[in-house]
Order: C-alpha cells, then structure tokens, then sequence
C-alpha cells in the first residue's frame, strides 16, 4: 500500500516538475516593448524570434484593406525589426482580415483557419484583438506555439497557448490547446 502511494506522489512530482519546467522555458523568452499600436505576439520554441501583430495606420488612419501589421522581432539577431517575407507571410505568420463592420474585422492566421479572432474597439475605445479563452471572449496579448519537430512546412505543433485578459475582470487567463 505505502509503495503505490510513494509511486503516486513520485509521478505527481515529476508531472508536476516537468510542467513547471515547460513553464520556465517559455518565461525565458523575451518580452517585446509594448508600442502603442501593438495588439500582440507569438513566439514559438524554434528561436526566441517574436512575431508581433500591430494595428496597421496610413497617415493616422486604420488601413481598412490591411489593418493589423505582422512583422518579426529578431532577437536572435540585434533585436531589430524585419517585416515578413513573402512565404512566412502568405503561408505561416500573415494575418487574413475580412471586415465585419465598421471598426470590427475578422482575423485568421493564413496557416490556422480554426482560430477567428476580433479586431474592434474596447469599452476603452481602443482596438483589441479578442478571441476564445476557455470558451469566454478575452483580450488576445500572446500566443506561444510549442514545436516538437517537423519542417517549416508541416511542424509537428504539440501545443498552442494563449494568454490574455478577460475584458470584464481584468484578471489573465490562459488556454493550452492541442493542434
């Protein structure tokens, strides 16, 4: 009896330690400068490089035809800002927006179609990008994509987590999904 329990609390450990560890992986990753048009970013486990998604403005106005910007953050470079190329925008990064109404859009990222997200004002009367966390609307501020190998072309996603803020509360809130 006390070894099942012992084998029970040990497994509970190492579940425990290991999940703390995959934790601690990703706090290590940096954490871009907020400006003040960013809406939020990705990071992914390949590199510390960061997508950021930011509201994309013509002369103080909101693009219609493209209103969020996706560019890279290359810290594994000088940290400095690259826009995308060609195919990570088409086929892995890029943002579909389709609009909705005024000031309201729909967004996809071009390689998860499962995923819609919002683009539309806040009680704030500022743009945010919500989508669904834990089956509630919630502002989006980042979403980590945990790869286990694979190829650019098809990885191998074990995980994607999404972190925001419920708009009512104010409190975080963070899903893990499976893909």
């Amino acid at each position: 009896m006390n070894r099942v329990i012992y084998k029970r609390g040990a497994i509970l450990f190492f579940l425990g330690w290991f999940t703390t560890l995959a934790v601690i992986a990703q706090d290590k990753f940096p954490v871009p400068v907020v400006g003040p048009n960013q809406l939020f970013y990705l990071q992914r486990t390949a590199n510390t490089n960061t997508i950021i998604c930011e509201l994309n403005y013509n002369n103080n106005v909101l693009d219609m035809e493209e209103p969020v910007h996706v560019y890279w953050i290359r810290y594994t470079d000088k940290g400095q800002k690259e826009e995308l190329n060609f195919v990570q925008k088409k086929f892995a990064y890029g943002i579909k927006s389709t609009p909705i109404s005024k000031d309201k859009y729909e967004l996809n990222f071009v390689s998860y179609k499962k995923f819609p997200m919002l683009l539309m004002k806040g009680a704030n009367n500022k743009y945010n990008v919500y989508g669904t966390i834990n089956q509630k609307q919630a502002i989006i501020n980042r979403i980590f994509v945990k790869i286990n190998g694979g190829s650019f072309w098809s990885p191998n996603v074990e995980y994607v987590e999404i972190k925001g803020v419920d708009p009512s509360s104010g409190k975080e809130v963070i899903e893990r999904r499976k893909i």
